[in-house]
């Protein structure tokens, strides 16, 4: 008897990386760093085509996966990726070097995430991606209100942290951070939020 394909694996399987990203996710995972799956840089590059972005900031760069991911959503568009540790950067910069990502298209910062995001400019942004530095999500959520244009988009990933945050009975700190950032999102008047499942859990928000 064959196994049934979960929704969730046919949706993660529907998409086909492009050559350049599954190269970075390969760098990625001999460093141990967790990438965005495929439907979630799909998702990404889907809302910057959509939204026209030309200006993104995420926090967390990796090895590049995310970034590439939204890179790909327009040839406009200007990414800042904020990174606490200068070896994943190194990898990023071959990553997009090796895509063909022109270097006017990158500011990429080494330094900590709330620390970079205060010296942003308000409503300079389209689209702000969340995906690393849980111990200070919430003060990027504030940061990223104040940033974001009207319109603009949110997108913090893991929002449902391997399952554990649907079940009460799971109390670890990092499942608990998720619940308040969901709550957080869920009673702001400021933003339009919606839940997804694809990956680990995506939360996306538009700013009113």
């Amino acid at each position: 008897m064959v196994d049934k394909i979960s929704s969730w694996r046919f949706a993660e399987e529907y998409i086909q990386e492009p050559q350049a990203i599954a190269r970075a996710r390969a760098r990625a995972d001999e460093l141990g760093i967790e990438s965005v799956t495929p439907s979630v840089g799909a998702q990404l590059s889907l809302l910057v085509n959509a939204m026209n972005a030309k200006q993104v900031v995420e926090v967390g760069t990796g090895a590049g996966v995310s970034g590439l991911w939204l890179l790909s959503g327009n040839q406009q568009m200007v990414l800042a990726s904020i990174e606490t540790e200068a070896e994943y950067q190194t990898q990023a910069k071959l990553a997009f070097s090796h895509a063909g990502i022109p270097t006017a298209r990158l500011r990429l910062i080494n330094g900590k995430s709330v620390e970079v995001l205060t010296n942003l400019a308000d409503s300079a942004y389209d689209l702000a991606l969340l995906d690393g530095d849980r111990e200070t999500l919430i003060e990027q959520v504030q940061q990223c209100q104040r940033l974001l244009r009207p319109g603009g988009v949110l997108a913090i990933t893991h929002a449902l942290w391997r399952d554990r945050v649907p079940d009460q009975q799971m109390q670890d700190e990092n499942t608990e951070i998720y619940r308040e950032v969901l709550e957080i999102i869920l009673n702001n008047d400021q933003f339009i939020p919606a839940l997804s499942a694809i990956g680990d859990g995506l939360l996306l928000a538009s700013k009113r």
